[in-house]
């Protein structure tokens, strides 16, 4: 009996990894949807029994599919597959109706064990696959640019981050897709200006290079934000300058260091981090990042907005990659794309 997989991602790359760990001997019908909107239609159509279910995506998210699911009481065993490894995800998806809960990147080993555990699959005992036609949008063999490949391995290394500033505040981070973009490093400030809704901020900047690969880390907080970020960081003493400067230390060695190790364990390279400099305390962005407007020089930019729930605390995490970064990692995407 063919047994209708769906797979929801708004990563290409992340759909084709997910494919290829699907049990080559397991009869399938695999289809596809970019986001959780997508997703419910497909559902609704019939065109899934099992849903491997991404978290982080656009439009509708996977906390709002599972919802949707259980509203309508859809008949579909949904599997979670996520960047986003926080404890309280998994307890929020499990409670959600979730059948289990698997990291990314997932491996064959670990579906095969999962599919295996619940009675879903035997090895030997299916014959056939059946792959989307393929003029789907979403098909396996589409092309993976580097863009969706920057955001996918951003949006592991995010969640490995989450996941450490969770377990260490013992609270729940809200995270967004990351978004990527090319932009010219004149363009960088007022991007940011742009989205900071013209809030005074303070800026911790720290330089990375690796075989290949060079670029710095920027952790953007804002001014507002200082008093509850120190009450959760456990300091007693009274609001001062040389306080916050600790506050923007502690975040930035929690988030820089987990967030570019990710990033580097995913293309096998060990990144060397330079020492944190706070660019600037109370202060627009533009102001703080002057030392950028006069420079021509394209950069890869990777924003990240940490939101933490219940407290008025959020801070952008940005990722700056040079020009000369991209060959190395366009080799780095034709390997794991094939």
């Amino acid at each position: 009996m063919t047994t209708r997989i769906l797979i929801c991602d708004d990563s290409g790359m992340a759909r084709k990894q997910m494919t290829r760990a699907l049990p080559k001997d397991w009869d399938t019908e695999i289809n596809f949807a970019e986001h959780g909107l997508d997703a419910l239609e497909k559902l609704k159509a019939g065109l899934g029994d099992i849903l491997f279910l991404d978290l982080n995506m656009p439009d509708l998210d996977g906390y709002g599919v599972l919802e949707a699911i259980n509203k309508d009481d859809l008949p579909v065993l949904t599997v979670v597959v996520s960047g986003d490894i926080q404890p309280q995800a998994r307890e929020r998806v499990k409670k959600m109706g979730a059948i289990d809960f698997i990291k990314k990147p997932t491996s064959p080993e670990v579906i095969v064990n999962l599919l295996q555990d619940y009675g879903l699959y035997r090895p030997g005992e299916d014959a056939s696959s059946t792959l989307p036609h393929s003029n789907q949008k979403a098909a396996p063999d589409s092309v993976i640019d580097l863009n969706d490949f920057l955001q996918e391995i951003a949006n592991i290394a995010m969640g490995r981050a989450a996941d450490l500033l969770a377990r260490l505040l013992n609270v729940f981070i809200k995270l967004p897709v990351p978004r990527v973009a090319m932009i010219e490093r004149s363009e960088l400030s007022m991007a940011l200006a742009a989205a900071s809704n013209d809030d005074q901020c303070s800026v911790v900047c720290q330089g990375f290079t690796g075989a290949g690969v060079a670029g710095e880390a920027l952790l953007l907080f804002s001014d507002s934000n200082f008093t509850d970020m120190a009450r959760l960081l456990r300091y007693e003493e009274a609001h001062n300058d040389s306080l916050e400067v600790e506050v923007l230390m502690d975040m930035s060695s929690i988030l820089f260091g987990a967030f570019l190790k990710g990033l580097g364990d995913q293309m096998d390279l060990k990144l060397g981090l330079g020492h944190p400099t706070v660019l600037g305390q109370h202060q627009q962005v533009n102001q703080l990042l002057e030392h950028h407007s006069n420079r021509s020089e394209r950069l890869l930019s990777i924003e990240i907005n940490y939101q933490i729930e219940d407290h008025e605390i959020a801070c952008d995490l940005l990722v700056l990659l040079t020009e000369d970064s991209i060959p190395f990692l366009e080799k780095n995407l034709y390997y794991l794309a094939e």
